[in-house]
């Protein structure tokens, strides 16, 4: 038996509270029937992959049906190419996107749906960045353009200017400055231009921005001219020619107009090639939609809004733009100055002063944003809303184009976003996981869904161990707000293409055609167990972050924790559209809809809106309390001079005359403090929400709190490849907890907690890369007695006997070698023998044994099972089911008997294996077949029942 745990002597000192009685309490609307059996609605959904549009009605039909005997709750058409990438081989190429060919194997598509019951969505285009082959120059993303010509003055100046440079023979000018000539070749350039002129991607992975916002010291005499001296010379040229009685002395005359990026949709299948579409034009948007989309939704009539619910857009990958047609007058009506004069900014000179040029660059970053959100993702959102279907994209990041990340999810109806399974492309945890910012978005919109694009990888194929890199990486998210599934990916592959078939470059592929999809329904049913509670109610968070008002501006990885919130306390992000909202009651910060924080964290970068400080004077005075350091600046030329002097203002009325590092004031109703952290903030004055104490030095665990009703869901994951043991406070008082497994359907109330100051605290063992619920619902009786001597929580486990009997191991003759005793338990590829090294699929092992010792709760532990890690137990007839990550544990009290115990498990392991033992046959000789190129450097994996197996008591 396991010794006296850690828990035990503080269980022996404080109140220990039994579960047996409670007081009335109304029934609770969590169903523990749904939770063992989630309805489909919760289930898992998918980037249905059609590559390179092949696809035939056969393997549409089979992938549907498959999809909703495993539990899915729906499903993305995604038409896209990718197959040829990294080295890999092309498959043939299947109708394109939208032609009548394709539309009719769509159209099956939508009616199988229906018939399954199954929601779909739809990618609106074949690959991503919107476009196609019939955007048009005119209709395609721009970017501004120049052309300089030096002139001496002083006369009247008749001459061709150079038309600047252009793509695609499309070009149209926008102004003709000019401006006295200056040499400044010495003079140091604005820093990083290109991005702060939105030229490009500032990065492809949720880059820090904040920098954008400042620049190197200036020098005197550095600028190029005086606002008041930037001529407009429009007036004075037509048809390429400028005719101009130039004053006396040196000119530089710049033609500055607009032409197309380079910027083309990628990954798309077969011909559907192009460019991008102007993300800033509405009436661009809408020639696609009325051409491409439109079609699509009034061919399906009434499903349009039933089976198809939502339409889909990818990430944004579309590189720099920073113009379109009208920009100008975009400009103005949403920063209220005229831009013209300062467009030689965008040529990299220095207009009035570095500091002037840079808050006119961040102007016109954030003009570029207004104009992607209102011309884009709103018109998207209301051509969809006219057939009830609502919109999905990947709207914010992780590429940091110019936009805001919260602004863009404000017309979505699920929030989408990814994460990725661990792969060589992506290691790190900030360039993995990105969902905080689309739960963030759902908060604060109250929006139901929250979704991702998951386990995506870039590199491996075929080698995912579901416990140790998909379950992990899932249950990150759920703690960061994630609450449905979208696999990527889920590649149709027609019957012709063999096994494993065609793949996709990309991505943790989990169709029917891997060898576990028979025994996937555990795995899927642990992703629905936690999305229906998941999706239940909103989630909790005491500290509201307002990311800033620059741009672009996306929100990081949970972990990031910019507001200081974490551990103890969890976070929202809110962008300055929402933040102009906000009210106060009772001192707490609302949303309108009644989502509330105890505190507002403001960016440390110092810059604020005018706008968002007058609305943080307001909330202040009304009883809120903010954290942050004074606004310096604004960033910005709207308002000018009078700007900074209110500014100034502002500031002074809530921080007070030259505040120290840390200080805190009373304004109004409210507070102000700065130099500390939220949590610090909040540890002075509330209990935290969850904490986990007494845990192992250096394990990471993460959690989130959702509320429905009057009910409290804690979602728990221990993100520790090996078990582990921890103490959790939750701050409860007065209520059961109780213990929801998501991997095996149990509910029961945990038998050991205390309550203290406050705080409910609760002994959890997780296994490796475990995970827990723990609901509130039920309030304790006053009549509650303490004890010492309830039952733990979890069992202690002692080994009963270990099995050493031979086994026989039955392999799939198809793929492999049929027949092997083993006397001890070894991997298959430690064998000689061929059809065993390299054996994928499903082997059964066989034994028999006696049992001398069949009192007690008995369980079957398998040990080591690899390389999936997937086993099926059967024990004397009975099927135990499926079991899929560690420990690979059963019960079977009461099914054991004295002598001769027939024990079958059946193990399952991937593709990898067999496709290494076909590397460098002939086609005619392999067993595989598949467009993946199987590269040299594959190793072969463990793969078998390796053990020991073991007959334990739990006690």
């Amino acid at each position: 038996m396991r010794a006296i745990n850690q828990f035990s002597l503080l269980l022996l000192l404080t109140l220990v509270i039994p579960a047996a009685t409670f007081a009335q309490t109304p029934p609770s609307v969590l169903s523990n029937t749904d939770f063992l059996n989630p309805p489909q609605r919760y289930g898992i959904r998918c980037w249905w992959w059609w590559l390179n549009g092949n696809v035939t009605k056969a393997a549409i039909s089979r992938d549907l049906a498959e999809m909703k005997a495993k539990g899915f709750s729906g499903a993305c058409i995604f038409d896209a190419g990718g197959a040829e990438q990294r080295g890999n081989a092309q498959v043939p190429e299947g109708p394109m996107f939208g032609s009548p060919e394709w539309r009719d194997l769509y159209l099956h598509a939508i009616n199988e749906a229906e018939k399954h019951g199954l929601v779909m969505s739809l990618s609106i285009q074949s690959g991503w960045n919107l476009g196609g082959p019939d955007i048009t120059p005119a209709e395609a993303a721009k970017q501004v353009v120049f052309s300089e010509t030096k002139i001496q003055g002083g006369t009247r100046v008749q001459q061709a200017l150079v038309q600047p440079p252009s793509r695609y023979d499309y070009y149209q000018d926008i102004a003709v400055l000019a401006i006295p000539y200056k040499d400044n070749q010495g003079r140091k350039p604005i820093r990083d231009f290109a991005n702060k002129a939105a030229t490009r991607e500032v990065g492809w992975s949720v880059p820090e921005t904040r920098p954008l916002l400042s620049d190197i010291p200036a020098t005197p005499g550095e600028e190029d001219a005086a606002l008041s001296q930037v001529l407009n010379l429009s007036p004075y040229f037509q048809h390429g020619q400028l005719d101009w009685v130039a004053p006396a002395g040196e000119w530089l005359v710049i033609r500055m107009g607009y032409s197309p990026t380079d910027a083309h949709v990628s990954t798309s299948s077969g011909k559907w090639q192009g460019r991008v579409i102007d993300y800033m034009s509405a009436k661009h948007f809408n020639r696609y939609w009325d051409t491409h989309v439109e079609p699509l939704l009034s061919m399906i009539g009434d499903r349009a809004g039933k089976t198809l619910k939502y339409l889909q857009t990818d990430s944004f990958e579309a590189g720099g733009m920073n113009w379109t047609d009208g920009f100008e007058a975009e400009f103005k009506k949403r920063r209220g100055y005229d831009p013209l004069p300062y467009l030689p900014i965008l040529a990299g000179k220095i207009i009035g002063d570095r500091e002037t040029s840079n808050r006119f660059l961040n102007d016109l970053r954030k003009t570029l944003s207004d104009c992607i959100s209102d011309n884009h993702y709103r018109v998207f959102a209301e051509r969809a809303k006219k057939y009830g279907i609502g919109i999905q994209p990947e709207s914010a990041g992780p590429h940091a184009g110019p936009f805001d990340g919260l602004k863009n999810y404000g017309h979505s109806e699920i929030m989408m976003s990814e994460f990725w399974s661990p792969s060589p492309h992506r290691s790190k945890h900030i360039d993995r996981f990105f969902v905080k910012q689309a739960a963030s978005a759902a908060k604060i919109f109250d929006k139901k869904l929250v979704g991702a694009e998951s386990f995506t990888t870039i590199g491996p194929h075929w080698n995912d161990v579901i416990w140790a890199d998909m379950k992990p990486s899932a249950d990150h998210e759920y703690c960061a707000g994630l609450n449905l599934v979208y696999l990527h990916t889920f590649t149709c592959s027609p019957r012709e293409m063999g096994l494993p078939g065609q793949e996709y470059f990309a991505g943790t592929h989990f169709n029917p055609n891997v060898t576990w999809w028979h025994y996937s329904v555990p795995f899927i049913e642990y992703l629905s167990r936690c999305q229906m509670l998941l999706q239940q109610g909103r989630s909790v968070a005491d500290v509201l972050y307002y990311y800033g008002d620059h741009i672009p501006n996306l929100g990081r990885y949970k972990e990031d924790d910019p507001a200081g919130a974490l551990p103890d306390y969890d976070y929202d992000l809110i962008n300055e559209d929402k933040l102009l909202v906000l009210a106060v009651k009772n001192g707490k910060i609302i949303l309108p809809h009644g989502v509330s924080y105890r505190v507002l964290v403001l960016p440390n970068h110092q810059v604020l809106s005018l706008a968002a400080l007058k609305k943080i004077q307001a909330l202040v005075n009304a009883g809120a309390t903010v954290i942050g350091t004074p606004a310096l600046s604004t960033a910005s030329l709207v308002g000018g001079a009078n700007a900074e002097k209110e500014r100034a203002q502002l500031v002074q009325a809530l921080w007070g005359n030259a505040p120290g590092a840390v200080g805190a004031r009373t304004v109004g109703k409210g507070r102000v403090i700065w130099g500390k952290t939220a949590r610090e903030v909040l540890l002075a004055s509330l209990v935290p929400d969850c904490a986990f104490v007494q845990k192992p030095e250096g394990k990471i665990y993460d959690y989130i709190h959702r509320q429905v009703g009057s009910a409290d869901i804690y979602f728990l994951s221990s993100q520790n490849p090996v078990a582990t043991q921890v103490t959790v406070a939750f701050r409860m008082q007065g209520k059961q907890p109780e213990l929801w497994d998501a991997v095996t359907g149990e509910v029961r109330d945990a038998t050991t907690f205390y309550q203290k100051e406050g705080k409910t605290f609760v002994p959890l063992d997780f296994g490796p890369n475990g995970s827990i619920f723990v609901v509130f619902r039920k309030t304790l009786s006053a009549e509650t007695k303490a004890s010492a001597s309830k039952a733990p929580n979890y069992l202690n486990y002692r080994t009963v006997e270990t099995l050493k009997s031979p086994w026989r191991v039955l392999f799939d003759p198809e793929y492999g070698h049929q027949e092997l005793r083993l006397d001890s338990l070894i991997s298959w590829t430690d064998r000689p023998e061929e059809g065993i090294k390299y054996f994928s699929g499903t082997a059964v092992y066989r034994t028999t044994f006696d049992a001398t010792d069949l009192t007690g709760k008995l369980f079957l532990d398998l040990g080591t099972v690899k390389d999936v890690g997937i086993a099926r137990v059967k024990l004397n007839g009975k099927d135990l089911g499926i079991l899929w990550c560690p420990p690979f544990r059963v019960p079977i009290t009461g099914l054991l008997k004295p002598s001769g115990n027939e024990l079958e498990v059946a193990v399952v392991n991937s593709w990898r294996n067999r496709l290494v033992g076909d590397r460098g046959k002939p086609q005619n000789e392999r067993i595989t077949k598949t467009n993946v190129t199987i590269k040299p450097e594959w190793p072969l994996l463990e793969s078998g029942l390796l053990g020991p197996v073991r007959v334990m008591r739990g006690e």
